[in-house]
């Protein structure tokens, strides 16, 4: 075959120099070199991100039990997640976004 480009061939992924330079040292660890310290930090680094990966998963379940029990009760839930998203904006953000709505509503006739 020719060595000319084929889609089909994976190829190995670049790495950027620090990413080389990360994988040597954490080579030289696993050879008893230095690194020890790095390759302990990243580790630790990687479970707290696994175990605030478990919590968002569960907090995500909690909160769509939430959004569950609120349509229960009658309440719209379209309605409240808009509710929600408004009031995680700052007062000028919000006010912004309604003058701009209102805007295009008047544009379309829709006011």
């Amino acid at each position: 075959m020719s060595d000319a480009y084929d889609p089909y061939t994976p190829r190995a992924p670049r790495r950027s120099k620090k990413a080389t330079e990360t994988v040597e040292a954490l080579t030289e660890e696993e050879a008893g070199g230095p690194q020890t310290v790095a390759a302990g930090q990243l580790r630790s680094l990687i479970e707290r991100i696994e175990r605030m990966e478990e919590e968002k998963k569960t907090i995500v379940e909690d909160i769509k039990d939430i959004y569950a029990e609120a349509k229960g009760n009658g309440f719209d839930t379209k309605a409240i997640r808009t509710i929600v998203k408004l009031r995680k904006m700052d007062q000028a953000e919000r006010e912004e976004q309604e003058t701009i709505l209102d805007l295009y509503k008047a544009a379309l006739g829709m006011a």
